[in-house]
């Protein structure tokens, strides 16, 4: 049951450590209270709800993408975005966990 429960709740973070070792940009959606109370060292900080105008400064740097913000909800959103434009993009998920992703 315990090993169900586990496989269940787990991710595979592969794909966001790869992106990761390919210089992936990270680029964090959460609001700037949000991002000011802790942040990814050298992320890339833009609102989602001003992606939509910056967009192609991010579309510009030609570079792939982890989009991340509180929960993953606003990084699912804002990686749909990039996405659409054509930038190689994957959604992180939380903050925190891609801080820990990047440390390791």
């Amino acid at each position: 049951m315990l090993g169900f429960l586990k496989k269940l709740f787990s991710r595979d973070d592969t794909p966001i450590r790869e992106m990761l070792s390919k210089g992936a940009i990270i680029l964090d959606v959460r609001t700037q209270s949000e991002y000011r109370g802790g942040h990814v060292k050298g992320s890339m900080h833009i609102p989602l709800d001003q992606l939509s105008r910056e967009a192609k400064k991010v579309q510009k740097l030609d570079k792939p993408v982890v989009t991340c913000c509180a929960t993953g909800r606003r990084s699912g959103i804002a990686a749909d975005i990039l996405s659409k434009m054509g930038v190689e993009v994957i959604n992180g998920g939380s903050w925190s966990a891609v801080d820990r992703l990047k440390a390791g």
